[in-house]
């Protein structure tokens, strides 16, 4: 059994650790502006009687989790393979994403709940100090965006479940301004819950679907965009096999997959050309696949089965065992005496 990890040299280290680095230190920044938002919109939102302030304030409490979690979640992530976790600590990112999307659609029910009673009762809210804070709010939400910005689409499922996290809550802060603005309106009192319902909506999207990759990666679903019949098909031909069965694909971590599988190498294929073979579809693998983790079990004759997908245990099924037969007769042993019938009554 053979199993491909990949290798890198110092200086690509060296650079991957210097952009982690700066990553860890954007997000604890952006956790303490956050946080100072926060404050300053619940207070807002009490004085001023706004619930599109104190509802943009929840989502950017949410956001100070994700980022929180986020900052602790990548650190922890980063725990190098032991003996009692071999893989590492990876989907403790995962789990921190399931936590934030989860919060988040909690928080959106609560909102919209908030918003319809609010609709039935309007309430009259002091325009100009929702409109301070709003801005406020809407700054800071802007400066986080911009530095974490070019971590928007990187592998890393927490962060980028923080980042919609501040997109999200950048545009609530956009419909929270709007609707200050037009506060002292003859509608103006209508438009706050309206603005509630407007940013919940437009959340759970980005919500939702960070929920459902989160729940993918632990129930080790295949990951997007990889179809087995595909890479089988496309494996036997590049990389002249006779057949790649067996095969299952999962992720560790966002991003970071894995594969086992059997590989039927020709008969005529000799010892010497087998790793040379194997090498040639981990190549494949991780060019076309991103795959860079294989093990491969090449196999010569077969090993009973050719199924692309093993459906329960790790191989053919064994044959039935035979009905058991009379006990064996030791020479020397007596016979047991017959036993005489029993009378009838």
């Amino acid at each position: 059994m053979v199993t491909a990890v990949p290798h890198g040299d110092g200086h690509a280290h060296a650079e991957l650790s210097a952009e982690e680095g700066a990553l860890d230190r954007r997000l604890l920044v952006s956790v303490v502006l956050n946080a100072i938002i926060v404050v300053a919109e619940i207070a807002g939102g009490l004085l001023s009687g706004s619930l599109a302030l104190l509802s943009d304030a929840m989502h950017n409490l949410s956001d100070v989790a994700a980022l929180a979690i986020a900052w602790g979640a990548r650190r922890i992530g980063r725990a190098p393979p032991s003996p009692r976790h071999t893989f590492g600590l990876r989907r403790v990112e995962v789990l921190a994403a399931l936590l934030n999307s989860a919060t988040l659609l909690v928080v959106i029910t609560l909102i919209v709940h908030e918003a319809i009673a609010r609709l039935r009762a309007p309430e009259v809210i002091d325009g100009p100090l929702m409109l301070t804070v709003a801005v406020i709010g809407l700054l800071g939400n802007l400066f986080s965006v911009f530095i974490l910005r070019a971590h928007a689409h990187g592998d890393d499922l927490n962060t980028r479940s923080a980042f919609l996290h501040l997109i999200q809550d950048t545009l609530s802060s956009v419909v929270v301004v709007g609707a200050a603005l037009l506060a002292g309106w003859t509608y103006g009192p209508l438009l706050d819950p309206i603005a509630s319902i407007v940013v919940a909506l437009a959340v759970v999207r980005s919500g939702w679907q960070i929920l459902r990759e989160a729940l993918g990666i632990l129930m080790e679903a295949t990951p997007p965009g990889v179809d087995l019949e595909a890479l089988a098909r496309e494996c036997e031909k590049i990389c002249e096999i006779e057949e790649i069965h067996h095969i299952h694909v999962w992720e560790t971590g966002a991003g970071v997959r894995m594969l086992t599988a059997h590989v039927r190498l020709p008969r005529e294929c000799p010892l010497s050309e087998v790793e040379a073979r194997l090498a040639a579809i981990r190549a494949y693998l991780a060019e076309r696949w991103k795959i860079f983790h294989a093990t491969l079990e090449p196999e010569l004759r077969g090993c009973g089965s050719t199924q692309l997908i093993e459906p329960e245990g790790h191989g053919p099924a064994p044959a039935p065992r035979p009905a058991p037969g009379p006990p064996l007769e030791t020479p020397g042993d007596p016979k047991p005496a017959a036993s005489a019938p029993s009378a009838g009554h």
